[in-house]
């Protein structure tokens, strides 16, 4: 535990012991399965091991049984020696998921009071007696007394700290081996370094890694505010309570989501959701309109999951899903003209395009040249411009707000290393950045947090000469890779001082290569409209199987892949991210910490009393 954390946790300790009392009788199976059972009989225990746990915070507790012979009425659990139901003042669901298995469930249980607490669980199976314990820590989150009213959380979907770098390369230039300037993000009060595995897996997705800033509890890949259960339903697993509905409950707080992606994609989504499944839009929009975690903001793309099929959608229940939200008096916009019509509005519903919103690069730099990019969405406003609109409504509350704000194309991006795009990304995400510092200035109980949630592998190898590459192909190319005293300063111009570049295409411009890719080809040259760097090969039918893409940079160096051929793309590293913070409890985010842990530091800036 970080020592400089203040938390005061309470010495008491919460034991609790479960107990499966009753096997299968011996003549129930022959001697080679008693042995079978007892070999593979198994426990599982949600919350799992070392999870910590703020005080107050609801979440479902389960214990799974990968062994159908015992009855889920012949469990019996106690919790300091008492019964469980009683102790948690609910009744249990005894349930056989199917029929190799048994599960002992409590929803909405919380434990009182900061201090340690042991789970274990025992049943006899057979001759044999299988157990498992848990230790978790339970915390309360006790502030300094200098706590934020307010919370914005900046996440650069897997803004890894070589992205950072290359983003301030091309915006600020460097000359002499300095920089001429540095990103909105890097000049903040404090600094850390944030952890991103997830429960099942060294290697996290978006949805996972999210959910530990939403709840503090670690999960899986594809997973949001739930613990993985034994059913093939992803709506029915063990829930915990994520940050939007915290705050909503405990403090009366205003929240909203902004994203440049879908609404229902993974990092908006954690923040209010709870699904194994990330892609259940249809189920998310609807959790997003339930009380108790329905923000007062959401801003992106994905109309398609608000609008029944019969209107263009793609809702199976035939809802209208932004009537319905009208109706709850929420302003709706469908574009930036619409958006920026509205003054004083508590509650806004944006949805600008179906599916993602375009990257900024073809909003704004491609869009006049190639109009088919973006089409008939070409008033998609930015993320500053979704973000001063919503801090405009969520600071009519008196009560203080969270808001989760997301650059999420600079993952989309980095996947088919398509290097302009996710930088440009990368700089109107720290554009925003300045806006919400701006806002923290004049609002001084205003926490501002900047991280990612992963990582991607993409490396500065140098510089490349551009103009040496008319007329070259290639492993002619590759020689034109500046390396050491041979790398040449970028000479990106910005004329108008936007901190965009004029030409991404600059004589010299950074020459950049990726950890684990696919195979691909590259010229490092600016491709006119995004294009994937695979297809599937065509000789190849009975699995999938990427190869290059012919027609992306068909005179390029050919790069051979170091991922299995079914990745069709980059694909994220579990390196650690950078945190960068400001305002009132910034202090807490330095020095290494897991990403559960982000959660933890933004209750305890908040001083949040859940009881």
């Amino acid at each position: 535990m970080n020592k400089k954390l203040p938390i005061n946790l309470a010495a008491a300790l919460i034991g609790v012991s479960l107990v499966f009392a009753q096997a299968v009788p011996m003549g129930a199976f022959d001697e080679a399965a008693q042995v079978k059972q007892e070999t593979e009989a198994s426990l599982t225990i949600l919350p799992i091991d070392r999870a910590t746990i703020l005080a107050g915070q609801k979440f479902d507790f389960r214990v799974e049984l990968n062994h159908g012979n015992v009855k889920p009425q012949n469990i019996q659990v106690t919790v300091n020696g008492k019964d469980a139901e009683q102790y948690f003042g609910k009744n249990a669901q005894l349930t056989n998921a199917n029929k190799d298995s048994a599960e002992f469930t409590i929803r909405g249980v919380s434990f009182p009071q900061a201090g340690n607490a042991t789970v274990h669980a025992a049943v006899k199976v057979g001759n044999k007696t299988v157990s498992q314990s848990v230790n978790y820590e339970i915390y309360e989150a006790y502030g300094n007394g200098k706590n934020a009213k307010n919370i914005i959380l900046m996440i650069g979907d897997g803004m890894s700290a070589n992205i950072r770098t290359a983003a301030r390369v091309v915006s600020k230039g460097i000359e002499e081996g300095k920089f001429k300037g540095w990103l909105e993000m890097e000049q903040m009060d404090h600094m850390g370094m944030v952890t991103t595995s997830g429960m099942d897996s060294i290697v996290t997705d978006s949805a996972n890694s999210a959910s530990a800033y939403a709840t503090g509890h670690k999960t899986a890949v594809n997973a949001e505010g739930v613990y993985p259960d034994n059913t093939a339903d992803p709506l029915d697993d063990p829930r915990v309570e994520n940050i939007i509905e915290l705050v909503k409950r405990t403090k009366g707080m205003a929240t909203g989501v902004v994203t440049t992606s879908d609404v229902t994609d993974a990092t908006p989504a954690a923040m209010a959701a709870h699904t194994r499944k990330r892609s259940t839009s249809e189920a998310i929009v609807n959790m997003y309109h339930e009380i108790h975690s329905r923000p007062d903001v959401i801003m992106g793309g994905g109309l398609e999951w608000f609008l029944p099929e019969s209107e263009g959608g793609k809702r199976k229940d035939n809802k209208n899903m932004i009537d319905a939200f009208k109706s709850e008096g929420y302003s709706y916009a469908a574009n930036a003209t619409e958006l920026n019509r509205i003054n004083g509005a508590d509650q806004i519903l944006g949805l600008f395009k179906k599916g993602n919103m375009n990257v900024y690069f073809d909003r704004e730099y491609t869009q006049p040249n190639n109009p088919d990019i973006v089409g008939k969405d070409n008033d998609q406003p930015t993320l500053r411009e979704m973000s001063a609109k919503a801090l405009d409504a969520l600071d009519n509350n008196k009560n203080g707000f969270f808001l989760m704000i997301e650059g999420a194309s600079i993952d989309k991006m980095a996947h088919p290393m398509d290097f302009e795009r996710l930088i440009w990304d990368t700089i109107e995400f720290d554009k925003t950045v300045g806006l919400a510092k701006e806002y923290a200035k004049r609002h001084k109980d205003t926490l501002v947090i900047v991280t990612a949630d992963h990582g991607h592998s993409m490396t500065l190898n140098g510089t490349y000469n551009t103009k040496e590459a008319a007329g070259k192909s290639g492993e002619e190319l590759r020689e034109l890779v500046g390396t050491y005293e041979k790398s040449k300063f970028p000479t990106y111009v910005d004329s108008d001082g936007d901190g965009f570049p004029d030409n991404p295409d600059a004589d010299w411009k950074l020459a950049v290569g990726w950890g684990n890719h696919p195979d691909y080809n590259e010229d490092y040259l600016t491709n006119p409209q995004p294009i994937s760097p695979t297809v599937q090969d065509p000789n190849v039918k009975d699995k999938t199987w990427y190869i290059a893409n012919p027609d992306k940079d068909p005179n390029g160096i050919h790069f051979n892949g170091n991922i299995p051929h079914d990745e069709s793309v980059e694909v994220h590293t579990f390196d650690d991210v950078p945190i960068n913070t400001m305002g009132p409890g910034s202090e807490l985010f330095t020095g290494y910490m897991d990403n559960t842990q982000v959660f933890r530091y933004m209750v305890t800036a908040l001083g949040l009393k859940t009881d």
